[in-house]
């Protein structure tokens, strides 16, 4: 199947995959000082527990550990005592000031300080892998882009689904035409484990030992202490994180922005909501954001569904599609390419890792639905398209992670970070043949990182790329605690009809925290 030339040579091409004056075009980063392939990078870890252990741990399978920073010892116990030489430290400021052999550094903290601190990593020269979601605000987000062109430094958002094949393979299938001009895009989460629908703060609780509490509201307002807060609840309150939003849409959304190209919003509103509350996510909720045409693709509604508990059973509804399911991720396809028939065994594949070591994901994209091998894959029962088996009538949301793209031609769904890709309904993976290759693939998401840091090509989530995904997230976030359509100005950041949401465009920064390029 030949790949139509304006479903792939539109604007701003796919995450840097494809350099703008093509292959071999990119810049030599190491001409502008950066590490030879053949040296390791000296990293630094900032946030050491949870995804933050992850990411250090990775990072560690290539390069030097230098120095390791936390502002909770408890937290970061496990890898304070499996790296016992590198310089431990609570403050990341007295850390970049003392440690001058850094190269780069991981983040992984919550996500009202990924701004801070990896501004003031970059401001140092040093290249910066951050957790998703990048920013907790729109104007962070439009900050650390601009700052990483500023200061020339290799970037990576730890959104890992960008680096997994099916990501890919899901662009080419809508370039090619196979769904025809995509018009609607749905979006959905699971509930998540944080609080939500709270109407009063927790009670104030000593401060453990271990723990700098001050440091760990860095530039946040103060507040008394609570258990409450840490080690995670901290991703449901508005002042500290982003809801699923940060937690999982920035993975099932990562399909959509890859193969739509979506840049602003010029609306969004919340259409639907339940549990709401001043000081968390709500409980469940539905948001329509409207995206205008890029190059020759059409203008697109996409709805994000924060939990399927605030469901419009009567909305949204595609006929023939009620038994449908985004199946989980699986790694069914043969070295060709070829989607197997029904009841054919997985070859040559392992989950999670493509072929060997450092494919990214599955072998060539994830396989047809519908034979028992695809059935017991990893990843769980599957995701319904438009509803639970015996709900009603006309079900109208997703019911896990996933999205769903509704062309003029047919529908395509994808599951989780984008591990699964499916065109539906499932009988159409029967003959189908995938698209020609045409995006590069990556050696994994902190490899694909490490490269460009040693002068090779920019990241697929360089910040040039993922900044502005993390905008409209965080546009998201806001219109799902303020009420009305909000129409958006991207170029002067700012609501042009809601005061009330253009309070919450930027952070209020307590004195000595304030971030400047």
């Amino acid at each position: 199947m030949s790949v139509s030339r304006r479903y792939f040579f539109f604007g701003t091409l796919l995450a840097g995959a494809v350099p703008r004056g093509g292959f071999g075009s990119t810049p030599s980063l190491k001409a502008l000082g950066f590490k030879s392939f053949n040296d390791k990078l000296n990293v630094a870890a900032i946030g050491l527990g949870g995804q933050g252990g992850v990411d250090l741990n990775d990072a560690a399978k290539t390069e030097n550990i230098v120095a390791l920073c936390d502002v909770d010892f408890n937290r970061g116990a496990a890898n304070l005592k499996r790296y016992e030489k590198p310089p431990k430290y609570k403050d990341f400021r007295v850390m970049l000031d003392k440690e001058k052999s850094i190269d780069a550094v991981t983040i992984g903290i919550p996500d009202f300080m990924h701004a801070t601190v990896a501004l003031a990593c970059m401001q140092r020269g040093k290249h910066v892998y951050c957790e998703k979601p990048l920013t907790r605000t729109p104007w962070e987000a439009r900050l650390l882009m601009t700052a990483a062109a500023k200061y020339k430094v290799a970037t990576q958002m730890g959104n890992q689904g960008f680096s997994h094949e099916c990501n890919r393979v899901a662009a080419e299938i809508v370039w090619s035409g196979a769904i025809g001009d995509v018009t609607e895009a749905h979006i959905s989460t699971t509930p998540g484990t944080h609080p939500t629908g709270l109407q009063q703060l927790p009670s104030e609780e000593p401060v453990p030992d271990g723990l700098d509490w001050d440091l760990w509201l860095g530039g946040a307002a103060p507040r008394p202490f609570s258990s409450y807060y840490v080690p995670y609840n901290w991703r449901g309150f508005l002042d500290f994180g982003t809801g699923q939003i940060g937690n999982w849409a920035t993975h099932t959304a990562g399909p959509v922005q890859t193969a739509l190209q979506l840049g602003a919003p010029t609306s969004l509103e919340c259409v639907t909501s339940q549990g709401k509350s001043s000081i968390t996510y709500p409980d469940g909720a539905i948001v329509r954001l409207d995206f205008p045409a890029r190059g020759e693709m059409p203008a697109v509604k996409v709805f994000y569904h924060d939990g399927p508990r605030a469901a419009d059973p009567d909305a949204y509804h595609v006929p023939g599609m009620e038994n449908e399911t985004i199946l989980p991720p699986t790694n069914n396809l043969t070295d060709k390419g070829r989607p197997m028939g029904r009841g054919a065994a997985p070859t040559g594949t392992t989950p999670g890792g493509g072929r060997g070591a450092g494919r990214g994901g599955a072998g060539r994209g994830a396989g047809a639905p519908g034979g028992p091998a695809q059935r017991t894959g990893a990843g769980g029962p599957g995701v319904r398209v438009f509803g639970e088996p015996g709900g009603p009538s006309k079900p109208g949301i997703l019911t896990g992670n996933g999205a769903v793209f509704i062309g003029t031609k047919g529908i395509m769904a994808t599951s989780s970070r984008g591990e699964g890709v499916h065109l539906l309904p499932a009988s159409r993976w029967k003959d189908y043949v995938l698209p020609p290759q045409l995006l590069t693939r990556s050696p994994g998401h902190m490899l694909d990182w490490v490269r460009a840091c040693k002068g090779g090509e920019r990241s697929c989530s360089d910040f040039s790329i993922s900044a502005p995904y993390a905008e409209w997230l965080a546009l998201t976030a806001i219109a799902l605690h303020v009420p009305g359509k909000l129409e958006w100005d991207s170029r002067n950041q700012r609501f042009t009809n809601s005061p009330e949401a253009n309070r919450f465009v930027k952070p209020v920064f307590r004195k000595g925290w304030e971030l400047k390029l």
